[in-house]
């Protein structure tokens, strides 16, 4: 004896508002809860200190140029010529400076041999004067 009758065999249609509306929430939630950085840039902090050192002296400025280059008192050095100077100056504080059209690669191959010597390096980023 069955209490219950059985249903017919039709097709139950699928309804599509509430698919589309769940796909629009989560378009929401994913456009809200995702980075719009690329990923590929180093993010650092720009705080260069407007300060000078416990001696008196200024800190010493090293920039480097879109070409790569390394200036450091106004003179192109190589970067192990840089290295030897300030080591023998005792230099254990830099702020290094890059122009607008300098390379990621030349900042961070600059920026970590400074950091691996121990030098401490603030970040400054040099903009274009214009007329």
């Amino acid at each position: 004896m069955q209490l219950v009758e059985p249903r017919p065999r039709r097709p139950i249609p699928i309804r599509m508002t509430p698919l589309i509306d769940v796909v629009f929430i989560l378009l929401v939630f994913f456009m809200l809860t995702s980075r719009l950085l690329p990923v590929g840039f180093l993010e650092l902090g720009n705080a260069t200190p407007e300060r000078q050192s416990v001696t008196g002296q200024s800190i010493p400025e090293v920039t480097v140029t879109g070409t790569g280059e390394v200036l450091w008192r106004a003179q192109p050095r190589s970067i192990e010529e840089l290295m030897t100077e300030m080591t023998a100056n005792g230099i254990s504080e830099v702020n290094l400076s890059t122009r607008p059209d300098t390379g990621l690669g030349d900042f961070t191959r600059i920026l970590s041999r400074l950091d691996s010597a121990g030098i401490d390096t603030h970040w400054k980023r040099l903009h274009t004067q214009t007329p």
